[in-house]
């Protein structure tokens, strides 16, 4: 079994949301780790642990990011982070999986499925080692974890949307 260690400079978890009904607000959170353990040639076998720090959310507005630090988002003082531990990882084809675990925002916790494709695996040419390649895609309901905040428009609607579009790109150094 080998091991792999989360190339962060190489990895990202970005995330999105419908802001004022016609655009979508999107930001990054810089802080996070991603625990593999298993064989990325049996994916189906392996097990994923996640977590995100939320007080590293950047939206590109200091203001916007004070926000949802705050006690009407993210609450990141109380609650430090957002984390996944996979129960379950469905092959659907070659290269592509359903990764169904806990997904844990503030003190609320449920079952989540996100959406896996393996890119595989190359050699660094910089050092000879080998890498693999992860893309993640998933959407949750914020207002399921108690992130409910939002604000009525003029026009109707609402500020802020309910799905939130999570998308993840991760590299890991393989150590055999």
């Amino acid at each position: 079994m080998a091991t792999l260690t989360l190339d962060k400079v190489h990895s990202d978890v970005i995330f999105q949301i419908k802001h004022m009904m016609v655009s979508k607000a999107k930001g990054a959170f810089t802080d996070f780790d991603v625990e593999f353990t298993g064989d990325p040639d049996d994916l189906a076998s392996a097990s994923v642990k996640a977590a995100i720090k939320t007080a590293s959310i950047d939206t590109g507005n200091a203001d916007r990011d004070g926000h949802l630090k705050s006690g009407d988002f993210f609450e990141a003082e109380k609650y430090p982070e957002i984390t996944f531990a996979s129960k379950s990882i469905k092959k659907v084809s070659d290269d592509k999986f359903e990764v169904t675990g806990d997904f844990t925002i503030k003190d609320v916790t449920k079952t989540e499925t996100f959406h896996v494709t393996y890119n595989g695996t190359a050699k660094n040419p910089m050092d000879g080692s080998m890498v693999a390649g992860f893309d993640v895609e998933g959407r949750v309901n914020r207002e399921d974890y108690g992130l409910t905040w939002n604000a009525a428009l003029e026009t109707g609607g609402v500020l802020v949307g309910k799905e939130v579009k999570f998308t993840g790109n991760f590299e890991f150094a393989i150590k055999e």
